[in-house]
C-alpha cells in the first residue's frame, strides 16, 4: 500500500474514473466536488439515460489545436476499453442508434450510484459541498486552501471540467489553479449549443421541429452543414442539426465573422422532386388561398417566412405557375438565417479549448512542466461530438492516469 495521497479535484466522470482505478491500485485517494453531490452532468446526459460512450471511436470526432494528442491517448482505448472498465463495476451497455451506448436501465442514476459505491468500496474519501480556494506547491508537496480547509498530497489530479453549464458545477477554477502552475489555456468557446437570432420571424415559429439540414456560411463562405432536426425557438434556433453546427458557429462568432444558417426543410425531396409535387397541385380555378395551399406540406408557421423570402406575391393557388413554384421550392430548401450569439456556457453541454495539450504528456496525462500534476476531461483542449465522444474522453483519460502514471 502506498502512503502518498492524491487529490482529485472535480468528481465529474474523470474524476470518478481516476479515483477508482488509483484506489483499486493501493492509492490513498481523496476526490473533492464543489457540488453538493457527485456526478451532476452524468445524470442530466442523454435525458436522464446517459448516452455513456460511443461503440464507434473514431479521430474525426474529437476536436483540438492538437490532434496528434488525441491520438495518442486514443490509441488502445476504444470502446472496448471502456466497457470493460463498467463491467468491473456491475453496468452492462446497450447500443442504440448511430453507435450511441447507454446502460441497460437507461437511467442515468445508475451509473452514478455504481460509480460512488465502487469509489467507497475501494476506499475512496469523497468530500461534496468542497470548492478548492487555491493550489500552491512547495517542494514535493501540494497545499489546497477548501472551504472544508487546508488539504495537501504529493499527486493532484484536475478534473474539474470548463465553465460550460456552470448550473452543474462547470468553473474556470482548475485553469486558474493550472496557469498559476505555468499551463497555457487555448481560447474556450461554447459547443453543443443553442443558436440565437435577431430576426423576429423565429418568435413566431417557436415551437416549429423539422428533420432538415442545415448548412453554416461565415462571411458569405460556405463552411459545413448538418443533418438532423431543427428546432425553432423564441431566442433563435435548436435541434441535434443545430448542436452539431454550433462548435464552428461559436468559433467563427467569437472572431466577428457573420454567421448565417441556410436550412433545407425537406431534405428528402430534391428540388426537381419537390416541384414535380407541387405541380400537378395546382388548381387554375381554385380560389384557395396559397397560405392554406401550402399547409398541405409544410407547418404553417412557417409559410409567412417562406412566401416572404421567396418574394412572391401570390395570393391563390390559381395565380401559381413554374416560376412561383421554383421559387418556393428554392425558398423551402434554402431557408435563411443570421445567427449573431450562441446561448452562452450555460446553454452548452462543452466547451472548445482549455489546457494547451502540447503540455501534458499523452501516455500518462501528467503535465510535462510541473511533476505529479496531472489532467483528464474536458479541462483539457480536446472536445468532442455529440453522441458520446465527450464521455469517452472523460473515461479514456482517467484511465491513462492509472495505467500509465507512477505512484
Amino acid at each position: 500500500m502506498n502512503n502518498e495521497k492524491m487529490i482529485i479535484i472535480g468528481a465529474g466522470a474523470a474524476g470518478l474514473v481516476v479515483a477508482i482505478t488509483k484506489a483499486r491500485a493501493g492509492k490513498r485517494v481523496i476526490l473533492l466536488e464543489q457540488n453538493n453531490k457527485i456526478g451532476k452532468k452524468i445524470l442530466v446526459s442523454g435525458n436522464g439515460k446517459c448516452n455513456i460512450d460511443n461503440k464507434y471511436i473514431n479521430l474525426n470526432r474529437f476536436h483540438s489545436q492538437n490532434p496528434d494528442f488525441v491520438a495518442n491517448v486514443l490509441e488502445g482505448y476504444d470502446f472496448p476499453a471502456v466497457e470493460k472498465f463498467f463491467t468491473s463495476l456491475g453496468l452492462e451497455l446497450v447500443e442504440e442508434k448511430e453507435g450511441k451506448m447507454f446502460p441497460m436501465s437507461l437511467q442515468s442514476s445508475s451509473v452514478v450510484e455504481l460509480l460512488e459505491y465502487e469509489a467507497k468500496r475501494v476506499g475512496v474519501e469523497i468530500v461534496c459541498d468542497c470548492a478548492v480556494i487555491s493550489v500552491d506547491k512547495k517542494g514535493g508537496t501540494y497545499r489546497l486552501e477548501t472551504t472544508q480547509g487546508t488539504k495537501t498530497c504529493t499527486q493532484l489530479v484536475l478534473t474539474s471540467g470548463s465553465p460550460a453549464a456552470p448550473q452543474l458545477g462547470g468553473s474556470n477554477s482548475g485553469y486558474a489553479f493550472a496557469t498559476k502552475m505555468g499551463h497555457t489555456l487555448v481560447p474556450r468557446h461554447p459547443s453543443l449549443v443553442q443558436l440565437c437570432s435577431e430576426e423576429s420571424w423565429v418568435k413566431g415559429c417557436a415551437g416549429v421541429k423539422v428533420a432538415g439540414i442545415a448548412k453554416l456560411y461565415a462571411n458569405g463562405e460556405y463552411i459545413t452543414e448538418k443533418k438532423g432536426d431543427i428546432l425553432f425557438t423564441n431566442y433563435g434556433i435548436s435541434g441535434l442539426a443545430i448542436l452539431d453546427l454550433s462548435r464552428e458557429v461559436s468559433t467563427r462568432l467569437a472572431n466577428f465573422d457573420y454567421c448565417e444558417l441556410s436550412l433545407d426543410l425537406m431534405p428528402e425531396y430534391s428540388k426537381e422532386k419537390l416541384t414535380n409535387l407541387l405541380l400537378p397541385r395546382i388548381q387554375k380555378e381554385s380560389e384557395k388561398p396559397i397560405v392554406l395551399w401550402l399547409q398541405g406540406i409544410t407547418n404553417k408557421k412557417l409559410i409567412p417566412i417562406i412566401l416572404e423570402q421567396s418574394k412572391s406575391r401570390v395570393k391563390l393557388e390559381k395565380e401559381l405557375n413554374r416560376k412561383e413554384i421554383n421559387k418556393l421550392v428554392h425558398t423551402i430548401k434554402n431557408l435563411k438565417l443570421s445567427v449573431n450569439d450562441t446561448k452562452g456556457f450555460k446553454g452548452a453541454e462543452v466547451s472548445t479549448g482549455g489546457i494547451d495539450t502540447s503540455e501534458v504528456n499523452p501516455q500518462t496525462m501528467e503535465s510535462k512542466l510541473v511533476d505529479n500534476l496531472f489532467f483528464a476531461g474536458e479541462i483539457l483542449d480536446v472536445d468532442g461530438d455529440r453522441g458520446g465522444f465527450n464521455f469517452h474522453w472523460a473515461w479514456v483519460t482517467g484511465l491513462r492516469i492509472n495505467q500509465n502514471s507512477k505512484d
